[in-house]
């Protein structure tokens, strides 16, 4: 008797033993982090270099000036979470409203299986904080209503969202690539609203962009 019972203890132990451990190692591998990065790319630079793209965001007459990227969960130290869990296709109908603010559903697909899945929200919360982000911030009308190529100080953009948002210049960052404005980048904390950016998030390294007008 007793060595039956011993055998039914070793069998629970050794069936419970590796389900605790898998479920530590689950719980170690949830991802954690501190504030949103909303990424607003600017298109005309972005067309200008991608002459075959054919999406509303590069179509002439549309006059397409900044447009979502996406809502990048941030890390105050260290690299931010990317791609935590396998993901499945972003529904249609959440797909076809973020049409309105991300010009491809190739793009929509991208930043959830590369960002979403690391905000612990469901594909319709997270999209709907996406947009929550991209209507929260104002553009400084100067910059749709460009009429011609011009340059800008980075340092007098990031200090005019600041002041159309009322908000700290420390909040938003420039992005850039050879001379060129890639993007305006927001940091956002997890009720979306305004905060400082770490020093995770880089900053473009030249005084002045190049920004080209809508079309």
């Amino acid at each position: 008797m007793n060595r039956t019972v011993s055998s039914g203890i070793l069998c629970f132990l050794l069936l419970f033993v590796p389900l605790a451990q898998a479920k530590k190692k689950v719980k170690k591998t949830q991802p954690q982090f501190d504030y949103y990065l909303l990424s607003l790319s600017w298109a005309p630079n972005f067309c200008a270099s991608h002459t075959s793209d054919h999406s509303s965001e590069c179509t002439p007459g549309n006059h397409t000036a900044f447009v979502m990227h996406g809502l990048w969960p941030q890390s105050n130290t260290g690299a931010p979470p990317l791609a935590c869990k396998p993901s499945s296709p972003v529904a249609k109908n959440i797909a076809d409203h973020m049409l309105k603010f991300i010009p491809t559903r190739k793009l929509i697909q991208h930043e959830w299986d590369k960002h979403g899945t690391c905000s612990g929200l469901s594909p319709a919360d997270y999209f709907a904080k996406v947009e929550q982000g991209f209507k929260s911030v104002q553009i400084p009308q100067e910059y749709p209503n460009l009429k011609n190529s011009q340059k800008f100080s980075v340092s007098d953009v990031e200090e005019g969202f600041a002041s159309q948002n009322h908000g700290s210049k420390e909040g938003f960052r420039i992005s850039c690539h050879a001379g060129d404005l890639v993007g305006l980048e927001v940091c956002l904390d997890k009720t979306m609203a305004f905060q400082a950016c770490t020093k995770t998030v880089h900053e473009c390294p030249g005084s002045q962009v190049l920004l080209r007008p809508p079309q």
